[in-house]
């Protein structure tokens, strides 16, 4: 015998499915849901990350092999090609040369790949150039802004040639007839092309911007005509004009008081009967020779460089050679002490007590 057995609904199970809350509306599943679901997450970013990893090198390679490609073309085409150079701070360098180097540089290149440190360069190793800014202003320009190097002194080569030269020692050109040149030039230059010789030069041209500097303020730079610096602890001055012929031997410091204390004595001498024939002054002693051109010197004690010579300590001492004994009338030999001097004439004594010299 078989029992059937019947739920029962209570009260609370009947209520709670008869109502239902309030806005709420039940709608029916959409058949094929899960497949929808799987179609939406379907994208080619998804696909690329199932893709090989080969295939992705090779995506990247024609990416950039594209790019480098495209740049290339851009950057030969005409829309960059040179057409206008503007140059900047000229005055004693060509500017047309400058203009002709850059545009030399940047045929094949053009404007947007322009190498402009390398054309900087370039442009730098023209004598007159001390500095070049090489900038692009696109399309089809370029700026170029120079710098000169400044003339500062004037060089006279062992072969005779003048020529101007800078603060760093590069030449800067042969002097033209139309330059205005400075009171004296250099002499002693180094023409080897070597770092020490250059360095040696560099050393030359400060020391005669000092000397230039100090005889123009004591009014010393006119009386030169120019200065010997092969050995700056034997610095040589030529002297300008009626005393040409006239080298004052300096040494290596105190120049400028040595300087006037040699032109000072020089004055004085020069109104001697020798004062024609004098050829050099030496002061690298601390006393002051004059040499002449027959082989006379007079040796002057300077004391410190900054006191004129006095007539008590200067002298006359010549080449010229003593005079035979002679005999006297019983036929003895008159000696030195015996042989009457022959009295000096009043112009002789007249100009030795002007020239404040002593005379033997």
């Amino acid at each position: 015998m078989k029992e059937q057995v019947i739920a029962a609904r209570g009260p609370r199970s009947s209520r709670g499915a008869a109502v239902q809350p309030k806005g709420f509306v039940q709608r029916p599943a959409r058949r094929g849901g899960a497949t929808n679901a799987r179609t939406r997450n379907f994208s080619p970013r998804a696909l690329f990350g199932y893709a090989p990893t080969a295939l992705k090198v090779v995506l990247a390679i024609l990416a950039v092999v594209t790019l480098v490609v495209g740049y290339r073309v851009a950057a030969s085409a005409s829309l960059f090609q040179v057409r206008n150079i503007d140059v900047t701070g000229t005055s004693r360098t060509s500017a047309d040369e400058i203009e002709g180097l850059t545009r030399r540089a940047v045929a094949r290149t053009g404007v947007w790949r322009a190498d402009l440190a390398a054309i900087s360069t370039e442009l730098e190793r023209l004598p007159g150039v001390r500095r070049a800014v090489v900038s692009r202003v696109l399309p089809d320009r370029l700026r170029v802004r120079v710098t000169e190097r400044l003339p500062v002194a004037v060089v006279r080569t062992s072969a005779g040639h003048f020529f101007w030269v800078d603060d760093e020692g590069v030449a800067l050109g042969e002097v033209k007839p139309t330059d205005s040149v400075p009171s004296f030039f250099i002499r002693g230059w180094s023409e080897d092309v070597t770092e020490g010789a250059r360095t040696d030069n560099v050393e030359r041209v400060q020391k005669y911007l000092a000397l230039a500097r100090d005889w123009s303020a004591m009014g010393l730079a006119e009386r030169v005509s120019e200065v010997n610096l092969i050995d700056l602890r034997d610095v040589r001055a030529q002297l300008a004009g009626e005393d040409s012929q006239i080298e004052v031997r300096l040494g290596g410091e105190d120049l400028g008081a040595r300087l006037k204390l040699a032109l000072d004595t020089l004055d004085q001498y020069k109104q001697t009967p020798r004062g024609s024939s004098i050829t050099y002054l030496d002061l690298q002693t601390g006393r002051i020779v004059i040499g002449t051109s027959s082989g006379s010197k007079v040796s002057s004690a300077a004391g410190s460089g900054n006191e004129s010579p006095t007539s008590d300590t200067a002298s006359i001492a010549t080449n010229s050679p003593k005079p035979a004994a002679t005999a006297n009338t019983n036929g003895d030999p008159v000696t030195s002490d015996q042989r009457q001097k022959p009295a000096r004439t009043g112009a002789a004594r007249e100009s030795a007590k002007t020239a404040g010299i002593r005379l033997r």
